[in-house]
């Protein structure tokens, strides 16, 4: 383990791949047995997984889902350069190089007890996690879960159960998994995919918020993951309602324990601006501090 302040959790674990599928877009969800993960693993963490044993470096990867009775973590990742191809070439019974589970959390607050998931592409993991917490450990919570992507979902798509105020007529495909936790979620793209929102993930959102009373939009927090132009639009959803945003930020990294320092990103704070490195000091934020304008 390696014991440093503000990152004691994190451990090196050689964790066997206990499945790996592959879905259309180039898209993988991985299953790891990784018992000591598993168990420190919290929304909003990532691990730093070694692609292939002759490449050196490292790539960050959003940690979805964790069982850490079974001992197992999962990932969703996309093929995006010659980390991830090697990667996605792994099999079953291989065992990867893992180092995490590393960052600083999403907070759900119990003030907050209605909140708005918000996902783009890769930027989906942490909301499902997030939502799997909610199921889990805050009953009396009403979440939303509202995923984007330009490419297939890496799931099949099912009309939802759980109707909602706002949504437009016809929208209606939603994640299985999240209908079969009772979890409200909408899908949007611009790619026409059948009962998905033809539009911005902010676009749909803002629909609900709308048709939310004064009481009720007191109770949403906006929690979101995806890509950089996405999250600006997130943050400015939610100073248009004036809600509370977290944010968890895509970085390229080298190390992702801090000593680098080659991930780093503006932050606004009250006694200024100060730079903040993604790794151990975020990749969750405050939207407002990240998003100033």
């Amino acid at each position: 383990m390696i014991d440093k302040p503000h990152r004691n959790t994190i451990v090196v674990a050689d964790a066997a791949i206990l499945q790996h599928h592959a879905y259309p877009g180039a898209q993988h969800i991985l299953r790891l047995h990784a018992p000591e993960m598993a168990r420190r693993a919290q929304p909003g963490s990532f691990a730093h997984l070694q692609c292939a044993t002759h490449l050196p470096m490292r790539r960050p990867i959003s940690i979805m889902r964790v069982d850490a009775d079974a001992g197992w973590v999962e990932f969703l990742y996309k093929v995006l350069g010659h980390g991830t191809q090697l990667l996605a070439q792994r099999q079953v019974g291989e065992v990867i190089n893992v180092l995490g589970p590393i960052g600083v959390p999403f907070k759900l607050h119990d003030a907050r007890p209605r909140p708005l998931l918000i996902g783009g592409g890769v930027g989906i993991p942490p909301m499902i996690f997030i939502a799997d917490q909610i199921r889990q450990h805050h009953k009396n919570f009403k979440p939303l879960v509202i995923m984007g992507s330009e490419v297939p979902f890496p799931f099949p798509t099912q009309p939802s159960t759980i109707m909602l105020p706002g949504i437009p007529d016809g929208v209606i495909a939603s994640m299985p998994l999240l209908e079969d936790w009772r979890i409200a979620s909408r899908l949007a793209s611009m790619q026409g995919y059948p009962g998905c929102f033809e539009g911005y993930v902010t676009e749909l959102a803002r629909h609900w918020l709308n048709a939310l009373d004064a009481t009720q939009r007191d109770e949403v927090e906006i929690f979101s993951c995806g890509p950089h132009v996405m999250l600006n639009a997130v943050a400015k959803l939610a100073r248009e309602f004036d809600l509370p945003c977290q944010v968890s930020l895509e970085e390229y990294m080298a190390c992702a324990v801090g000593g680098c320092a080659g991930c780093t990103v503006k932050v606004q704070t009250a006694e200024g601006p100060y730079m903040k490195r993604v790794c151990v000091d975020g990749p969750v934020f405050d939207a407002y501090q990240v998003f100033a304008n």
